[in-house]
C-alpha cells in the first residue's frame, strides 16, 4: 500500500545532532545565541510601502483623489516610521553586539536610531523630486515610451533607481546592513546591480538595464544615460601590507554630466574619469579617463559571409563604425 507520507524514523536524533554540530562548527552560516538582527521581510515590505507613497495611485492603493489622498498618507506615513525605526534600530545593536555584545542594548540605539529615521522620513520629498527627473529622463531618452504612466508601472530601471534613491538615503546616515537588503531586493526583481552607496545624479536613466552593474563609490553626474551590460566597476582592490582589502576607498569610476554609455561597456578604475559629453560605444573596454565631449570606440572587426553552399556573399555596405550605434534603440 502506498501512502504520501514520509518519516525519517531512528536515523531522526542522529541527523538532528550532526546538523546541530554543524552549526556549532562553524558560526559563519548561523545567526545563534545574539539577539538582533534586522528583518529582511519587514525592510522588503518597507520598500514597497515606500514606493507607494512615492508614486501615489500608481503603487498600492488605486482611486486616489484630491480629497482623499491626505488620509492615505497621513494612513501609510506612520506605518513606515514605525517599521523604519525598527530595522533601523535593530541593525544598529546587530552593529553594536558584533563588536561588543555588552553594548548592546536596545534603549542605547534607540535615541540615533529616533534621529536617523526622522532624516530619513524628512528626505523622502527631496526623493520624490529626484525621482520626478528620473521619469521624465526616461521619458526623453527612450522614443518606445508611450508616457511617463507607462515608465513608472513597467520600466525595471525606473524600479532600480527609486530603490537606490531610497536606499542611499540610509547609506548616506551611515545605516548599516539595511540599504543593501533593499538594493539586493531591486537587484534581485531588475537585473540591475545598483550599490547603495553609488553617488548618482540627477535625470539618470537605465534603459533595459539587465546586466547593469554599478559599484560602490562610483559618481554619476546629470543626465547621463546607460544601456544593458554596462559595468562601472574595480579594476584592482586595493590592500594593505597584511594583504587585506582597504576598504572604503575610491574603486569605481566617475561618469560626469550628459554622458551616454551604450550596451555591454565596461569602464573599470577609481581614477578613470568619463568627461561631460562623452559617448561611449557599446563592447568599449575604459581603464582610464576620456576626455569631454569624447566619442569611443573599438576598431572595427572584419566581417566574412557565407551562404550555405560557400560562396562568398558581398558585405553589407558600412553603417558606421563597431562598437558605436547614435541611434542605438530596440
Amino acid at each position: 500500500m502506498q501512502t504520501d507520507e514520509f518519516q525519517i524514523g531512528p536515523k531522526l536524533g542522529d541527523l538532528v545532532a550532526k546538523i546541530v554540530a554543524s552549526y556549532e562548527a562553524d558560526p559563519r552560516t548561523q545567526h545563534i545565541d545574539r539577539v538582533y538582527l534586522p528583518s529582511r521581510t519587514q525592510i522588503v515590505s518597507l520598500v514597497n510601502d515606500m514606493l507607494e507613497l512615492l508614486y501615489p495611485g500608481f503603487i498600492g492603493r488605486h482611486h486616489l483623489t484630491r480629497h482623499n489622498v491626505a488620509f492615505h498618507v497621513g494612513d501609510l506615513l506612520p506605518r513606515i516610521a514605525e517599521n523604519a525605526f525598527r530595522q533601523i534600530r535593530n541593525c544598529l545593536c546587530y552593529m553594536d553586539e558584533t563588536q561588543d555584545p555588552a553594548d548592546a542594548h536596545e534603549n542605547a540605539c534607540d535615541e540615533h536610531a529616533r534621529k536617523l529615521t526622522t532624516e530619513f522620513i524628512e528626505a523622502i520629498p527631496l526623493t520624490r523630486e529626484r525621482l520626478a527627473a528620473d521619469v521624465q529622463a526616461a521619458m526623453d531618452g527612450d522614443p518606445a515610451a508611450i508616457n511617463t504612466d507607462e515608465i513608472i508601472l513597467s520600466y525595471p530601471g525606473i524600479l532600480a533607481i527609486s530603490v537606490h534613491r531610497v536606499a542611499h538615503t540610509l547609506y548616506q546616515l551611515a545605516v548599516p546592513l539595511m540599504p543593501r537588503v533593499m538594493s539586493e531586493w531591486a537587484h534581485l526583481q531588475t537585473g540591475i546591480d545598483l550599490h547603495p552607496g553609488a553617488r548618482v545624479g540627477r535625470s539618470f536613466f537605465i534603459d533595459h538595464g539587465t546586466g547593469v552593474v554599478i559599484g560602490e563609490t562610483t559618481d554619476i553626474g546629470r543626465n547621463v544615460k546607460v544601456y544593458q551590460g554596462v559595468t562601472l566597476g574595480a579594476l584592482s582592490f586595493p590592500k594593505d601590507e597584511r594583504g587585506r582589502l582597504i576598504r572604503g576607498a575610491k574603486r569605481h569610476p566617475t561618469v560626469e554630466d550628459n554622458v551616454t554609455i551604450y550596451a555591454n561597456a565596461i569602464i573599470l578604475g577609481g581614477e578613470t574619469v568619463i568627461g561631460k559629453g562623452s559617448v561611449i560605444g557599446g563592447s568599449v573596454f575604459v581603464t582610464s579617463s576620456v576626455p569631454p565631449n569624447s566619442v569611443v570606440t573599438f576598431k572595427p572587426p572584419e566581417l566574412r559571409f557565407k551562404d550555405k553552399s560557400k560562396k562568398p556573399l558581398e558585405l553589407p555596405p558600412e553603417t558606421g563604425e563597431s562598437g558605436y550605434m547614435p541611434d542605438y534603440a530596440i
